[in-house]
């Protein structure tokens, strides 16, 4: 069961629980991984209506207001109501159901694997498809940073999330990046009722490249200590460009609003936030290496506060993501 609220209520509730406890403390409280949370803030997707339950009663806080209770299939069967969707009306007919149970599907697919999947020999069981191997530049240097941001990997998918309406261009941007660099033409998948778009390539090499180039393993990031690769610091454009695509990625540009005797002041904030320690002090010392004056926050926060330093950082650093010089000079 999903919750559905109002836009912003979402991304409300989940800064009001982690000003009580931890990104890492609300993971644990509902068995998830940390940056399932970072993308329920984000309003990447819908909220579990059990983990709701159980982070307010762990950081004592109300629920958000006006939601609604919405099951794992909400969309085909709004899709269902206005006649679309003729393969879900097939499947009903034919199972009279929608989804059935995953720990079911899981067991007949193990048994079709066992029985006859392994020894095919056509179809997807043909070895690893081929991509290029690119050597070390300015353009993967951005890439490890895209990916030590909004990446994701698997036994055999890399993919990138971002928001299908603020980061549309910069998604396509993605795209050709990987094109370039990897000789593969990534797949864009678009959930539309959770504006998320994803890049995805299902390429165990490029899997493989990302775990002995860039140290990204198909697991936890946080758990692998991650951090900036040794080659990436050996060279400063190269170190430019990984923290262009990490604040690209999981990075912001916001106001921070004061109110003084009535009136209201506002900054611009330039901001990374990651668990990962290590992560965090390279990124202070790139940045502090090109004199932008930065800070570090509750050992998770890197931010740039000075107007003149944050406009200095999209000349020495740049961005390939529109929406951040569009925020700053908003």
């Amino acid at each position: 069961m999903r919750i559905s609220s109002s836009r912003g209520e979402q991304k409300k509730f989940i800064e009001k629980v982690i000003s009580k406890i931890s990104v890492a403390e609300a993971a644990k409280v509902c068995n998830l991984s940390e940056r399932t949370i970072r993308d329920w803030r984000r309003e990447k997707f819908l909220m579990q209506k059990d983990a709701m339950l159980k982070l307010c009663k762990s950081a004592g806080v109300s629920m958000p207001l006006g939601f609604k209770e919405k099951d794992d299939y909400w969309h085909i069967n709004d899709n269902l109501k206005m006649g679309k969707n003729l393969g879900a009306i097939a499947c009903i007919k034919k199972y009279g159901k929608i989804g059935g149970f995953p720990e079911e599907r899981k067991k007949k697919w193990r048994k079709w694997w066992d029985t006859k999947g392994k020894y095919q020999k056509v179809g997807c069981i043909k070895g690893p498809l081929p991509i290029k191997i690119p050597h070390s530049s300015k353009d993967l240097a951005e890439f490890a940073g895209i990916i030590s941001g909004d990446g994701g990997i698997t036994k055999n998918q890399v993919s990138i999330s971002t928001n299908s309406i603020d980061d549309r261009k910069y998604g396509f941007f993605i795209k050709r990046i990987i094109k370039r660099l990897f000789n593969v033409e990534p797949s864009i998948y678009f959930i539309n009722n959770r504006k998320v778009m994803i890049i995805s390539v299902s390429r165990k090499k490029l899997v493989k490249f990302c775990d002995k180039k860039l140290g990204i393993k198909a697991e936890n990031k946080l758990k692998q200590k991650l951090n900036i690769p040794d080659w990436i610091k050996k060279n400063s454009k190269f170190e430019g460009r990984y923290v262009r695509g990490l604040i690209d990625t999981d990075g912001c540009i916001f106001d921070e609003i004061h109110n003084i005797k009535g009136k209201k002041y506002h900054y611009k904030r330039l901001n990374f936030t990651s668990a990962s320690p290590e992560l965090i002090k390279s990124v202070f010392n790139i940045l502090k290496k090109n004199n932008l004056f930065p800070k570090i926050k509750n050992n998770r926060v890197v931010q740039i506060e000075n107007k003149q330093k944050i406009e200095e950082y999209f000349r020495v650093i740049g961005t390939s993501n529109p929406k951040h010089l569009k925020r700053y000079l908003k």
